[in-house]
């Protein structure tokens, strides 16, 4: 027999007796029994019960039932209003929120501590900034429970000075107030002084882990991700989905498979996930170059939503997979999904991947007349990448110019890297001259402009350039290449010679040029970017590229056979994407490159979806 009933049975039941069901009730079910036997009893009126029966109907999720109780209490006091305010504000409802604090400031009730720092949750910072002064007003801003919640809105509202401000002027911090100011620290790119604080910290919970992983994730430092999520593991902490998804998308960002590959067994290989994280697998093991993984989770996600479709969509589009794209994109109409902004963005990736410039013109105008999507910035990119692709610049310079939002220096940078592939100098300069008047210019427009002289041999605007960087005090971004051996991310930079087995990689190289000699193959240096007169010094400068160091490791550090996946900050340059093909084909290997655009797959010579041409920033 139920606790409910037993309790119905009693003449008489204590209104403790009650209280006790209203707290251990775990669904609304057995709430609302309870409710039914305070109606029966006629406690509905009794403070302590009605109170606890908001508080409950709040925290399941019924809301509504909260604000019938409250309506019908007598005289709320501050305890009724805490507690309707409390539970609009967990249920994201903080606009109803604020107006139940200026309704109970109305009727004269002046609000405690748990009331403000309760509704400072459901402020913007502007809002935050007006509570600041009610705290101060009713003499609760030392009070820690206030100046915690008041330190989360500055620092997640960007106000970071103010946040620590109030941080350093707390005699006793708790962890709650840690976890604010490494989220705002975090937030706002100031991962090292997150960590700082993070080091500093007497005890972490789970959410202080979650933070600052996610801050190293989210700011371009995957491996210190990885790194912290494997310290947490030996901490013997529990990690929940918002740490599992973190560092799936810093695997994701490494190209790390095998540490990516562990979480998913970690999760359970045959568990059906979430959204969310069945989301974050998708995207990891399309980024770490493994799709039929990808596949197998996105066939393994009941109710399928749009950012998961989007997920998989993505990674056909960024290994130039354009049909099954094109295939999932019309699927998702046929399951009751509307396309969103971010499948426009994908698919139309695929296309422009695939050289498919009819059908791109056909979703970008079906976006807007069929969807009522609004065409962004990055749709456009995909529409101006396409056609300069194809070689159509003066079309796609057109539809830049004929943008209702301003074009930003991404979508001009995808105009100049067109002008560096078809050698059109006057386009390009065109361009960079807006760029500059504009104050848009940044080191990869010089960079581009550089290749285009450069692809033309005009070696007078290649040196024009790089005096217009030094002078502006512009640093062109160096190039990267990671590989993962063994589980452990390994990182190169052009001519790299810091490696432990740097001795080693640089046999390689020479056992490589061997081969690559031996088959016949010319080194593209038609757009080294130095002006060397010596053709064997060029050479010697794209034999040191970061990817070319970064396969001479994985060569000697992997079995034969095994498939070497290499990561690219920068996109790769026309002679390594012709050295990775032909060395697939004399070591009998795949080898897959990422580069900042797409996959390339090299099979036996061969790039399997190999897009038009390839492009390059330089190292």
């Amino acid at each position: 027999m139920s606790s409910v009933r037993l309790v119905a049975q009693t003449t008489h039941p204590e209104p403790e007796k009650l209280a006790l069901l209203i707290d251990q009730s775990k669904n609304i079910k057995h709430l609302k029994q309870i409710h039914a036997l305070l109606l029966r009893r006629g406690l509905e009126s009794y403070p302590v019960l009605n109170l606890k029966l908001q508080r409950s109907y709040s925290s399941l999720g019924y809301v509504q039932n909260s604000v019938a109780l409250f309506n019908l209490t007598q005289n709320p006091d501050v305890f009724f209003y805490t507690a309707i305010i409390r539970g609009h504000a967990i249920n994201g409802l903080h606009e109803r929120a604020l107006n139940f604090y200026v309704q109970m400031l109305i009727e004269e009730i002046e609000p405690n501590a748990f009331t403000l720092s309760t509704v400072l949750k459901a402020c913007t910072l502007e809002t935050g900034k007006a509570l600041h002064c009610h705290a101060h007003k009713f003499g609760l801003v030392s009070d820690s429970y206030v100046r915690t919640a008041l330190i989360d809105i500055y620092a997640r509202g960007g106000d970071i000075v103010l946040a620590r401000r109030l941080f350093d002027s707390m005699v006793e911090r708790n962890l709650v107030t840690f976890t604010s100011m490494i989220t705002g620290y975090a937030k706002n790119g100031d991962v090292d002084e997150a960590r700082e604080l993070f080091d500093g910290m007497e005890e972490r919970d789970v959410v202080s882990w979650n933070v600052m992983i996610d801050g190293y994730a989210q700011h371009g430092r995957p491996n210190e991700a990885i790194v912290l999520f494997r310290q947490m593991m030996k901490a013997k902490l529990k990690p929940d989905e918002a740490t599992m998804v973190a560092v799936l998308s810093a695997c994701g960002q490494v190209g790390a498979l095998g540490s990516g590959q562990w979480i998913h067994s970690y999760l359970g290989y045959r568990a059906t996930f979430n959204c969310r994280v069945g989301t974050a697998l998708i995207d990891m093991y399309s980024k770490c170059a493994s799709l039929e993984d990808a596949r197998k989770v996105f066939d393994g996600i009941k109710d399928k939503d749009a950012v998961v479709y989007n997920a998989m969509i993505g990674g056909y589009a960024i290994h130039g997979f354009s049909q099954d794209a094109m295939k999932l994109f019309k699927e998702m109409p046929e399951v009751g999904l509307h396309p969103t902004d971010i499948t426009f963005i994908s698919v139309l990736s695929a296309c422009a991947h695939a050289g498919l410039i009819s059908e791109s013109w056909g979703l970008f105008n079906a976006m807007k007349d069929e969807y009522g999507i609004q065409p962004k910035v990055e749709h456009y990119g995909c529409m101006v990448n396409l056609l300069g692709r194809a070689g159509h610049l003066e079309e796609a310079y057109e539809l830049v110019k004929s943008m209702s939002i301003g074009a930003d220096s991404v979508l001009w940078g995808a105009l100049l890297n067109a002008c560096r592939l078809h050698k059109n100098i006057a386009l390009g300069e065109k361009v960079v001259q807006f760029l500059l008047q504009r104050g848009l210019a940044h080191s990869g427009t010089y960079v581009l402009l550089s290749n285009i002289y450069a692809a033309a041999g005009n070696w007078d605007g290649v040196a024009r350039t790089r005096a217009m960087m030094k002078q502006s005090g512009v640093q062109k971004e160096p190039g990267c290449s990671s590989v993962e051996v063994n589980n452990k991310v390994h990182e190169f930079l052009a001519g790299d010679t810091k490696h432990p087995k740097s001795k080693d990689i640089y046999a390689m190289l020479e056992e490589m040029n061997k081969w690559l000699k031996a088959h016949r193959h010319a080194s593209q240096t038609e757009e080294v970017l130095h002006n060397m007169d010596d053709e064997a010094e060029k050479e010697r400068s794209l034999k040191v590229h970061s990817e070319k160091l970064a396969l001479a490791f994985a060569l000697i550090s992997t079995k034969r056979g095994t498939t070497i996946k290499i990561v690219k900050n920068l996109r790769v340059c026309p002679d390594c994407h012709a050295v990775m093909k032909l060395v697939s084909k004399i070591t009998g290997r795949k080898i897959v490159m990422r580069d900042r655009n797409r996959f390339h797959h090299c099979v036996d010579g061969w790039s399997l979806h190999q897009c038009p041409a390839t492009e390059r920033h330089g190292e």
